[in-house]
């Protein structure tokens, strides 16, 4: 591994980490909103994801749950990811963050996964595949 690519995965590494330390968006939504739950059987990850819509737009979003670093990291930045975008822009970016999750190369250097990309390496490791899809597969039902 070059220093460069050392130096990448480190500082995704400390994203990862920050955003389970200090999530962005945990908490219950105030008002009317979709609640959505995810759960993983095989390792008791848990992410509700609270979605309000205005339109066609994603006004509001946050999650509550438990669970390892990779679920409830991804939660916070897919939440941060898709706050004020239309449902449309939302699944294309889902769909996109989905082909990066499944080891897609070129989505892992897609700038608009945006800080998502820090979750890139998660497709080396298929048991916490589910764990980095959880939030997501709530937004898309939430979305429905």
């Amino acid at each position: 591994m070059s220093e460069n690519a050392a130096n990448i995965q480190a500082m995704y590494q400390e994203l990862i980490l920050d955003h389970y330390r200090r999530p962005r968006n945990k908490g219950e939504l105030e008002g009317e909103h979709t609640t959505v739950a995810m759960k993983n059987p095989l390792c008791g990850d848990e992410v509700y994801l609270h979605l309000s819509l205005e339109g066609d737009r994603v006004n509001g979003i946050s999650f509550t749950g438990r669970g390892c670093s990779i679920s409830q990291a991804a939660a916070s930045m897919i939440t941060q990811a898709v706050k004020g975008k239309t449902s449309d822009e939302a699944e294309a970016l889902g769909a996109r963050y989905r082909e990066m999750i499944m080891g897609d190369k070129e989505a892992a250097t897609d700038k608009s996964l945006g800080q998502l990309r820090a979750l890139s390496g998660v497709s080396k490791f298929p048991a916490r595949v589910k764990c980095a899809l959880l939030a997501w597969n709530a937004l898309e039902e939430g979305l429905r």
